[in-house]
């Protein structure tokens, strides 16, 4: 019979300590280190059973283990033991059920001798009880028991340890319906039972904390959210609220599934989760800030203040399940308000169900009441679904004839959320559970739908529980054994027993910890004088014995970690951590290059490197720390074997683990290594120089196989050809050989041109600055200063931690290249990282060239940028003074910044926090405060005379005066929230476009609206005017271009493949360019007949964010941080005729390499030829591309 119990676990600090970060050792009382798992029954040996889930301590202390100076205390609440449930989802959606209590607890003494932390110390440590059955109330009760015996003044009978192992090994699954198991913890008598599976699915919580934190409104708006399948934070300041809430929401699913993504209790570190794409619920402490997160899109769920946010509108429920929905759970909640009018009797066929359990403390009868009101919800709005399950070839639910019988039955046309609902991916789970299933015959929402079409009371749906469970008694086979009147105390949670191999290990690593090894003891221990009589060659010979003994031991124990079984974890085995000890403890690198020699040997002898996913992941952390631990000697040998062998590992190996090698080994100290590179290419220069084959095919060869390495290591880079090979080559010639040297002048015998020469193809290979590790250390070669090229790998590491990447000159400064004697021409492009943010960068504005006159002088390159950030902050940079652009910090939003215009001499934001401020320019100090927006500002756009112009997601456009700080007028309002807007200062027309898929266009100068354009059926994402001409990119996959003056729609452009997120129009030729999710830029132009697509563009592969064009130039740029600048020159134009196609005329003119990070705004500089870009890392990108024309 299966157990209920499956694991007894207990975290906290083990033997290894490591920070939050990864550095070893103890570092203070203030600092957060990673739990481990400390103890477990069934202990890790035992074969019937399998392990805890490994991510288990991370997740029960989700903020990381602190050190204390003192434990518990009875005055302090702080102090107090915290009891919370959890949990976890696997990978194939089943749920593992964890009850924790979190308490402090005395560090164990050879622990904090080896850390060197203070005596008495105390620190975070969690006992756990896992079950695969949602029975919440009995573990927590169960563990609880556990707790207190352990730490009950009277003692236990039995030592803990065997109580723990009797609680988890005999306490069987009752069977649904039928059994209920009584069991007995020392004095404490405790039982345990499962409802029929005919009914409603076994749920062990109460649901009177989801009510009681969020009113009715908010609760049907959280239900939304979660039935539409958007992304769901929830905020608490209590572990417990944080899983009970999630619990009780995904059970007023049913008969549906929550299928995304699910979190109940996400641990600190993963914050950055919550900016991912992909639908997913997941539950947040209050303490944890998301301030420098984009969070957009994602509904923000505070239990703490009963409040739901969200960028993004939540469509409402139909309104009749609304109204019935809204009352029903009124009723429910608040009996005595809503049938205050009746009469005695009830007027309501429902009122009586609801009387019982209205009138007394909320419990059981309330849950179930609950329950049964989502449950009828689902029956209104699905009423009659049954009839349209088809089984064919593309879908089974014929979606559209559902919606136009709702429609007909209704009188409205189909809601945007049923239509919404339909497509997720939960409706389809259930309808495709229910084909051909025994599901479909227990269906409690056919049941329900057939019930109320005959009048019948919902409750008669479920099955009865007349049937008395059969008592099964779990007796206690150890009572009377113990020693009369023996007791068990304890002053710490006590240990279990550990094996011989186990303790070893702990031994081992707390000797390393220490700064000992086993061999320095035994050096130590045994010094005598006849030690001290050792001849030179006596010494060697027994270094010689302790090498070899020490590679005979890694031998064997690589290939029992190579023997361990499937269920085994590869990670927490005695194998791995012996290994990992020898090669941390030995100061003279034998136990790594010792290991790298054992598996090039088991290669060498046929192996195929046949390896689980676990071991995979296993060799790989190993030969991690190998690596680094010879970096730090200078060992170039064992690095270049660690670096081939993984290689060799990653191409021969069919289940390596890409996701792991590229967030772990890529973050190799050895790329900020400048000596490893020299040394390996004077390794490859040595050993291809002796041999009679073409130099420079060899050594070309050997810089293709280092490329296997990058590929090996996660990093490929496909686009690293024969060209940058034989430059580097060139270089290592000159600094060699000299310039004169007969196998230099052989090198170019390919045929192909020097990477020198100046042809438009070749000027097109830029320098890498970021997106490839494997270009970034090609080109770092190319430049002998050791700083450049230390910090052009040092963006490995930085992508890792911060999601970007930077540039090889980080502070902006000029690269220094010697290449060759004869002086090269500088190189025609630049970029450069801006560094200042902490946030995403949500917003950008491009300075004119007016505006810096007036400012710094008639400098041609004075070009200024303005970012705003999700960290509140707005930044001024000037990029003429290099290394130091940062110019200004403007602070005063709370919320991050959306919006960024200027004049001359001012600066206005506008911010999520529905303001907007106004700084001055010279002074950087805040002027006005303008508040009259009720949401999130979206737009800003300074005026003439003194005048900002502002649009928000609350539907409205104002204007203001900055010299009165007021509300001049709301010009223009629309039905939901503007996205978008364009004005012209000079006729005072205005134009608008956001969710109501409607672009407005106004006279603010007349004080009336001109136009209402309606064509499109989706948001409208970008608008664009130009004299009587306005261009509207749409969510609907089409452009549109308008006649302002007649408030006609004149063409539809409809060639793309996704949403169209940015539209250009060229007033030179009357041309339109769009831009974008499908990443293809088409050109469109007027011709006799219409207008039609005269040009694709393929370089972007993401969404293209943003296009601006200028008389000879357009500039570009897309969300993967990919930017291009099309020119087209001057004497084409005069070429240019009457039937031949203008705007085909633009010609890509060049883009730099793309990086890792993902853009969010670009703001182009068209009169200098730069781009700048801002990255959800933070950083901003400065592509400046100095042409002569």
């Amino acid at each position: 019979m299966a157990r209920i119990f499956e694991h007894f676990v207990v975290c906290g600090i083990g033997p290894e300590i490591r920070t939050l970060d990864g550095a070893k050792g103890f570092h203070g009382f203030d600092t957060y280190y990673l739990p481990s798992l400390l103890d477990q029954y069934p202990p890790p040996n035992h074969t019937l059973y399998p392990p805890p889930p490994p991510q288990l301590p991370t997740c029960v202390l989700p903020a990381g283990v602190l050190f204390y100076s003192s434990g518990f205390d009875s005055n302090d609440a702080y102090t107090f033991p915290r009891s919370y449930p959890i949990v976890l989802t696997e990978g194939d959606g089943t749920k593992i059920y964890v009850s924790c209590i979190a308490f402090r607890d005395p560090v164990s003494e050879d622990i904090a001798e080896a850390y060197c932390i203070p005596a008495n110390s105390f620190a975070d440590k969690c006992i756990c009880l896992v079950s695969r059955s949602p029975s919440f109330r009995l573990l927590k009760n169960a563990l609880e028991e556990l707790f207190a015996l352990c730490f009950s003044p009277n003692g236990s009978s039995k030592p803990l340890w065997e109580v723990i192992a009797s609680l988890v090994s005999t306490v069987p699954l009752p069977t649904p319906g039928k059994d209920r198991v009584l069991f007995a913890i020392d004095n404490c008598l405790l039982s345990v039972e499962a409802p029929p599976k005919d009914g409603l699915p076994h749920v062990d919580i109460s649901f009177q904390p989801l009510v009681q934190c969020l009113d009715v409104d908010n609760l049907i708006k959280f239900f939304t959210a979660v039935l539409l399948e958007r992304r769901i934070l929830i905020r608490s300041n209590k572990y417990s609220l944080l899983t009970l809430v999630s619990e009780a929401i995904c059970h007023l699913l049913y008969p549906l599934r929550w299928q995304q993504v699910y979190i109940p209790l996400l641990f600190f570190s993963g914050v950055d989760y919550i900016d991912a794409p992909t639908p997913y619920m997941m539950g947040l402490h209050s303490g944890v800030d998301t301030s420098t997160l984009a969070m957009d899109g994602v509904v923000v769920v505070d239990l703490e203040c009963n409040r739901i946010t969200t960028t993004e509108d939540i469509p409402p429920i139909p309104e009749q399940e609304l109204g019935n929905l809204r009352g029903e759970i009124s009723k429910l909640l608040y009996p005595n308000v809503v049938g205050i009018d009746q009469i005695k009797d009830g007027l309501y066929s429902s009122s009586e169900q609801y009387s019982k359990a209205g009138n007394k403390p909320w419990g059981e009868d309330h849950d179930l009441h609950l329950r049964l009101v989502f449950l009828k919800f689902f029956a209104s709005l699905l009423s009659g679904y049954r009839n349209f399950i088809e089984i064919s070839a593309t879908h089974v639910f014929n979606t559209q004839a559902f919606l136009t019988m709702r429609s007909r039955s209704t009188g409205q046309p189909p809601e945007p959320m049923l239509t919404r609902f339909l497509d997720s991916h939960g409706f389809m789970d259930y309808i495709e559970r229910g084909l051909g299933s025994e599901e479909n015959t227990n269906n409690l929402l056919d049941k329900l739908q057939d019930a109320l079409r005959r009048g019948q009371n919902p409750v008669s749906i479920l099955p009865s529980n007349s049937v008395e469970p059969e008592i099964i008694t779990i007796a206690d086979t150890d009572v009377g054994n113990s020693g009369a009147g023996s007791k068990y105390t304890y002053d710490r949670f006590p240990s279990n027993i550990r094996t011989e191999e186990q303790e070893d290990k702990r031994k081992q690593i707390l000797a390393v910890a220490s700064g000992l090894s086993s061999s320095s003891q035994s050096v130590s221990s045994g010094k005598d004088s006849k030690s001290e009589t050792l001849t030179p060659l006596e010494r060697a010979a027994e270094r010689e014995c302790m090498v070899l003994d020490i590679k005979v031991k890694l031998q064997g124990l690589w290939l029992r970690l190579l023997k361990l079984g499937p269920t085994d974890d590869p990670l927490s085995s005695f194998e791995y951590g012996t290994i990992l000890a020898l090669i941390e403890s030995d100061a003279e690198g034998i136990g790594g290059s010792g290991f790298v020699e054992c598996i090039r040997e088991h290669i060498n002898q046929g192996w195929h490197c046949q390896l689980t996913e676990e071991q995979f992941l296993a060799v790989k952390e190993l030969l991690k720390t190998a690596i680094s631990r010879a970096t730090s000697r200078n060992d170039m040998s064992t690095i270049r074997d660690a670096l081939e062998v993984s290689a060799d590992m990653y191409k021969k190996d069919a289940h390596n683990v890409s996701d792991y090698i590229e967030h772990h080994l890529i973050s190799l100290s050895i790329w900020e290594e400048l000596r490893f590179w020299e040394g390996y290419f004077d390794y490859l220069m040595e050993s291809s120089s002796n041999k009679s084959a073409n130099y420079a095919s060899l050594v070309a060869a050997h810089l293709i196989y280092v490329e296997s390495h990058m590929a090996g290591l996660g990093i490929p880079d496909t686009d690293i050809k024969l060209r940058g090979f034989l430059s580097h080559i060139e270089h290592l010639l000159i600094g060699y050989w000299g310039i004169t040297n007969f196998k230099g002048q052989s090198m170019f015998s390919h045929g192909l041109a020097s990477p020198r020469s100046k042809d438009a193809t070749v000027e097109n290979q830029q320098p890498a600055e970021a997106s490839g590790v494997g270009r970034s250390w090609v080109q770092s070669m190319f430049s002998r200063d050791t700083a450049s090229r230390s910090t052009s790998f040092s963006r490995v590491r930085k992508w890792t931690s911060d999601g970007g990447s930077s540039a090889a000159n980080e502070n902006g400064a000029p690269r220094q290249r010697d290449l060759s004697a004869t002086g090269q021409k500088k190189t025609q492009t630049n970029v450069r990282l801006l560094r200042g943010h902490s946030g995403s960068v949500t917003a950008l504005h491009c300075v004119t060239k007016r505006e810096v006159w007036d400012l710094v002088g008639d400098r041609e390159d004075a070009g200024f940028f303005i970012s705003g950030s999700t960290d509140r902050t707005v930044k001024i940079w000037d990029p003429s003074f290099r290394g130091n652009e940062l110019r200004a910090t403007l602070k005063g939003h709370t919320r991050a910044v959306r919006a960024i215009s200027s004049d001359r001499g001012k600066v206005v934001s506008g911010s999520d926090d529905q303001t907007v401020l106004v700084w001055d320019k010279q002074t950087t100090q805040l002027l006005e405060e303008l508040k009259g927006h009720d949401a999130p500002v979206s737009c800003a756009r300074m005026l003439s005379g003194e005048r900002v112009l502002t649009a928000a997601h609350d539907g409205t456009v104002k204007m203001w005066d900055v010299r009165t700080d007021t509300c001049v007028a709301t010009v223009g309002r629309c039905s939901s929230a503007v996205l978008c807007m364009e004005y012209d200062d000079s006729t005072g027309i205005l134009a608008a476009g956001g969710r109501d898929a409607v672009a407005n266009v106004w006279d603010i100068r007349a004080g009336k609206t001109m136009h209402k354009l309606v064509g499109h059926t989706k948001w409208i994402r970008s608008i664009r005017m130009v004299g009587d001409t306005v261009v509207t990119g749409s969510d609907d996959w089409t452009a549109r271009m308008w006649s302002v003056s007649r408030g006609t729609c004149d063409a539809v452009l409809a060639c793309h493949a996704g949403p169209i997120l940015s539209v250009e129009y060229s007033t030179l030729d009357r041309g339109i360019v769009t831009g974008s999710t499908d990443g293809l830029l088409r050109f469109w132009e007027n011709v006799e007949g219409g207008i039609k697509c005269v040009k694709n563009v393929t370089v972007h592969t993401a969404a293209v964010l943003s296009i601006n064009a200028t008389e000879h130039w357009l500039g570009i740029g897309a969300a993967d941080n990919s930017m291009s600048l099309f020119h087209r020159p001057q004497e084409r134009l005069g070429s240019f005729s009457g039937t031949g196609s203008k705007m085909a005329g633009w010609q890509l003119y060049r883009t730099p390499q793309r990086t890792v990070a993902v853009v969010r705004c670009i703001a182009p500089d068209l009169e200098r030829k730069r781009i700048c870009s801002g990255g959800r890392n933070g950083l901003l990108r400065l592509w400046e591309a100095t042409i002569n024309i």
